[in-house]
């Protein structure tokens, strides 16, 4: 734990001088660090009920001239420590920040419990009887901003050491991350490690406790404002400060230094609490903005696993319809081409019955337009073996029907490409007068109906253009009224978007060359 506010005031050192200005922290010259567990300290198991024995307390590089002694009995549900110290001087010569010294009990496995505050004397030494119920133990020395730390500073100046006529079992600390978060005592040696404090006023050892606890107390709510506990812990931080208030107008009324000592000591302890609550609800926060991280994490992968698994199933869906539209469209080529198929053969049938008969009896060919009824299924045959080219012909009821499908369109308008095949159509179906041509529109969808018009449209003027009497042409748009795939699927829509030529008249009568009349034969 690295405290690094300073307090406001002066130091007073009984005994010696008062008025001393806390020696700064110096910037950018020489230190070093040092490891004080170079020499690991001890945990000593003292003997149960078995007398008292006695320990020695050494200085620390940080304080290698002081010294000490305790005498230390286990008894019934507790352990006695009498400790004597000297050479302690003033702790601000580690850093204003440090006010007092803490005598720490360190359990072997690293636990540090506060035993109380050691207040040297106008000679440097001091004297403390504390009471614990740890029963395994080692002890050290910390300079501390206040006495009612809960974790020990890295600034260790003193610690046990066994005598040879110490009765126990001897444990080494291993101090573990759980309970001693900083692992090693570190401290940085400034280049001048003592204060200087020659020449200063004295003051008596009960004024300098009172001024004292008043430090300490503002170094404690110092700290604690520090971590927030303004925002995290307010009412107790507010009671810290209101002890320390009564502590220092106490102070300015002259009150009886107890009273003084009373209140810094609370607002110090008080301000401690506040800190640990802080420190506990920032944690507590930082757990639960996490926990709501983590949550809305999980909520996020479960969503896009959702989303997945559905474009998985939309997948699987469109790729079962496309595989229907497909094999349907399979069904309907196969179809069309079996009964092409059987028209193209019957067509050839009826040619070479034609040829035979024009062999026996050779009249003269009519005119166009003129020749008998019984030549009008002659006549769609051939015009629909003329018609048959790159656009698809079919010999249906409704006439002799030419599809001009939708990529032979820029909108409404006829692609230049396909001017080649209606230009045949016209060559063809010019010369017979008494032939209507009919070009209907088609969409997929009633929304297109006018697209399906202008496209017709298109059509027949581009035909009337070419040489077609107008009066022959009719041009009508019919909408979505006769689709001939399935909407569901783009191939059926884009057979749906189309222009039909339909060439009828009593020149090509009304059946198809692939059809023929049927005998009624009445019941008897």
């Amino acid at each position: 734990m690295q405290f690094r506010l300073g307090i406001w005031g002066i130091l007073f050192t009984v005994g010696v001088a008062a008025g001393q200005d806390l020696p700064a922290r110096r910037e950018n010259v020489p230190i070093y660090s040092v490891t004080v567990t170079e020499r690991t300290t001890q945990a000593i198991n003292y003997q149960y009920r078995s007398g008292p024995t006695f320990i020695d307390f050494r200085g620390t590089v940080l304080l290698p001239h002081s010294k000490g002694d305790a005498e230390v009995e286990s008894q019934r549900g507790r352990t006695e420590i009498n400790a004597h110290f000297q050479g302690l001087s003033a702790p601000g010569q580690y850093g204003r920040e440090y006010l007092t010294y803490t005598l720490w009990a360190v359990t072997p496995e690293g636990a540090a419990r506060n035993l109380g505050e050691i207040v040297p004397n106008g000679s440097d030494k001091a004297s403390i009887h504390v009471t614990t119920d740890l029963q395994a133990f080692g002890l050290i020395i910390t300079a501390e901003p206040y006495s009612a730390a809960r974790q020990p500073s890295d600034v260790v100046v003193m610690e046990n050491q066994v005598r040879p006529d110490t009765a126990g079992m001897i444990k080494p600390i291993q101090a573990k991350f759980e309970l001693l978060p900083r692992g090693n005592y570190t401290y940085q040696v400034p280049d001048k490690l003592h204060a200087n404090v020659d020449n200063l006023p004295r003051v008596s050892m009960r004024e300098y406790e009172a001024l004292l606890e008043i430090y300490e107390a503002q170094n404690a709510i110092g700290i604690a404002r520090s971590v927030g506990a303004e925002t995290y812990a307010t009412s107790t931080f507010q009671r810290a400060q209101d002890l320390l208030a009564r502590a220092q107008q106490a102070q300015a009324n002259r009150a009886d230094s107890s009273s003084i000592v009373q209140f810094g000591r609370e607002a110090a302890q008080t301000a401690e609490d506040a800190r640990m609550i802080a420190e506990r609800r920032k944690q507590d926060e930082k757990i639960a903005a996490a926990d709501r991280a983590a949550a809305e994490a999980q909520a996020q992968i479960a969503a896009a696993r959702q989303a997945q698994l559905q474009a998985q199933a939309d997948t699987q869906r469109a790729i079962a319809d496309a595989q229907a539209a497909r094999a349907q469209l399979d069904a309907e080529r196969s179809a069309r081409a079996q009964a092409e198929a059987a028209a193209a053969a019957a067509q050839q049938r009826a040619v070479r019955a034609a040829d035979a008969d024009r062999a026996m009896v050779s009249p003269a060919p009519p005119p166009p337009g003129t020749q008998p009824v019984s030549d009008r299924a002659e006549l769609r045959r051939n015009l629909c073996q003329q018609l048959t080219g790159t656009l698809e012909t079919r010999d249906t009821p409704r006439g002799i029907v030419v599809i001009v499908p939708d990529t032979a369109f820029n909108g409404p308008e006829l692609r230049d490409t396909t001017a080649a095949e209606l230009a045949r159509v016209v060559s063809i179906v010019g010369p017979y007068g008494a032939l209507r041509i009919d070009v209907e529109g088609f969409s997929d969808t009633a929304a297109n109906e006018g697209m399906a018009w202008s496209r017709a449209d298109s059509v027949g003027r581009w035909m009337t253009r070419k040489g077609l009497p107008a009066s022959r042409v009719a041009a009508k748009g019919l909408g979505d009224s006769r689709p001939i795939g399935p909407n569901s699927t783009e191939a059926g829509r884009l057979q749906n978007r189309r222009v039909e030529i339909v060439i009828s008249g009593d020149a090509i009568g009304t059946m198809p060359s692939w059809d023929r009349t049927y005998s009624i034969v009445p019941k008897r």
